[in-house]
């Protein structure tokens, strides 16, 4: 057999091989030949990831030739490379070239892959041209943690998390950085241009002819570079979100929670189990807010739970009263912190949540204890909104610490016992945002530090989703060894 480092290997046969099965009907004889129990142990986590992609049937999920042509030379067959991925993802080694150096050299490879050695490309193209297969496995895995009783799913915290993509952020582009770097090459040209006026009237001689063709020299540079950032410009004019990034068109500029910062990446969204911290569903977006999310996930994650009710747990940046009474009609129920928009408290003045609500007689009571009645119902963006205000209020220093105005006005959203209820949760004795905090961060912290996820490795946003794909399978294979152990997932598996 000719390797694909152009070697050649012989391999002498002690058992019939039907190569119309491809390349892992040698695969299978080499590694019946080649034992790893004198290496470790027959409880080892190569085994299970052996056992589990033998296990599903491949056509099912959609991978290519994994049922064989009749003619032609077989390719590798797909279960080789998947196992080489998540071996390569379990153990940080996410580079296809990296892992074509340690499928020649890593004992674990050489016996999960039956010692064959697939070229850089071959491993790159088969995770870019299998994506939605690899991210059903991923579903796959979840399924089967689901089945064996580990995971409940009584209660989901769903959390976003911004990662660095492949493009930097120079070549990025938007109207404000193209604007900012027009204007500073435009005042390079006006420097240059006052400095040779000056050099021509106080020079004399070959100096001064010198200093002028250096500087016409550094103006024409510069008036050149100024063509790029102009095209840009007018380039923008057609790009979605007013963005353009070079490297990879689907990236996004996005802000941060450090101040005054940003980064050009990609928003990644987990769903966790509040019990055993598996990633229960995942997404990943170029959209650079959370707002517009909730439902999406929290309704994935009740599909993948197969739950008719279900407690989710989210930030403030998920806030959405249109989302959170989706969720509410679907049986999810939220718990949402509202984010507090108004600078009234700032001013120490009074803001709505200082209004106590009366159901019962339907209106408001202000801290000076005077009824704000109801006075009409409207509709903004969709959203049944009713209006409450009051035209007696008295002077005096809680007066103006209530409003500017003539009388103090506020409007109730025809659904807003959700956010009522929601908040009584909030302060209850559980501290749900604690809950939240110590279950959803612990993934993200994971995968960034300890699988080295910190930026993608591919380009383009489909790539980019099964990236994070293997990233989290590894992860929930990890996590489901930590609460059954080795041999009791291998069981499962088997079951």
């Amino acid at each position: 057999m000719i390797t694909p480092s152009g070697h050649f290997r012989i391999y002498i046969a002690t058992q019939p091989v039907d190569f119309r099965k491809g390349m892992d009907g040698l695969a299978a004889l080499v590694r019946a030949e080649f034992d790893l129990d004198p290496f470790y142990g027959s409880h080892h986590l190569v085994r299970v990831v052996d056992l589990f992609v033998d296990e599903f049937d491949l056509i099912d999920l959609g991978f290519g030739r994994a049922a064989h042509a009749r003619t032609g030379r077989p390719g590798y067959h797909p279960a080789v490379l998947l196992k080489l991925f998540i071996y390569g993802y379990l153990n940080r080694i996410p580079s296809s070239r990296r892992l074509e150096r340690e499928a020649g050299r890593n004992v674990e490879l050489m016996w999960l892959t039956g010692r064959l050695v697939p070229d850089h490309k071959t491993i790159a193209d088969f995770r870019r041209d299998n994506g939605p297969d690899i991210r059903r496995t991923c579903a796959r895995f979840m399924e089967l943690c689901r089945r064996i009783g580990v995971l409940k799913g009584a209660c989901v915290a769903i959390d976003g998390s911004k990662s660095r993509a492949v493009n930097s952020r120079d070549r990025n582009f938007t109207k404000g950085k193209i604007a900012s770097r027009i204007a500073h090459l435009e005042a390079d040209v006006e420097r240059y241009t006052a400095e040779m006026v000056r050099v021509d009237r106080q020079e004399e001689g070959g100096v001064r002819a010198e200093k002028v063709a250096h500087l016409a020299k550094r103006y024409g540079r510069v008036r050149q570079h100024i063509q790029h950032p102009q095209a840009m410009d007018r380039a923008l004019a057609d790009a979605p979100e007013g963005q353009i990034s070079l490297s990879d068109p689907d990236v996004r500029a996005m802000a941060t929670s450090a101040r005054n910062s940003g980064m050009v990446g990609y928003n990644v969204q987990t769903a966790v189990d509040a019990e055993t911290h598996l990633i229960v569903v995942h997404d990943v977006t170029n959209q650079g807010h959370d707002r517009d999310l909730l439902m999406p996930m929290a309704r994935a994650a009740q599909e993948a739970l197969h739950r008719e009710i279900m407690h989710v747990l989210a930030d403030k940046g998920y806030f959405s009263g249109r989302q959170i009474l989706t969720c509410h009609e679907a049986g999810i129920t939220t718990t949402v912190p509202k984010p507090e928009t108004s600078p009234n408290r700032v001013k120490g003045m009074y803001v709505k949540p200082d209004f106590a609500y009366e159901a019962d007689a339907d209106v408001y009571r202000c801290p000076a204890g005077q009824a704000l009645t109801y006075r009409y119902t409207t509709e903004e963006d969709g959203l049944e909104l009713r209006r409450y205000w009051t035209g007696d209020c008295g002077g005096g220093l809680m007066k103006t610490r209530c409003t500017t105005g003539k009388e103090r006005r506020i409007t109730r959203w025809a659904h807003e016992h959700l956010i009522g209820a929601a908040r009584a949760r909030l302060i209850g004795l559980t501290e749900p945002m604690t809950v939240r905090r110590g279950t959803v961060e612990h993934p993200f912290g994971t995968l960034k530090g300890w699988m080295g996820t910190s930026h993608f490795l591919t380009r383009r946003l489909r790539n980019v989703k099964t990236e994070i794909a293997l990233n989290v399978l590894a992860y929930n294979i990890k996590r489901m060894v930590a609460l059954i152990g080795i041999r009791g997932l291998r069981a499962e598996v088997k079951a």
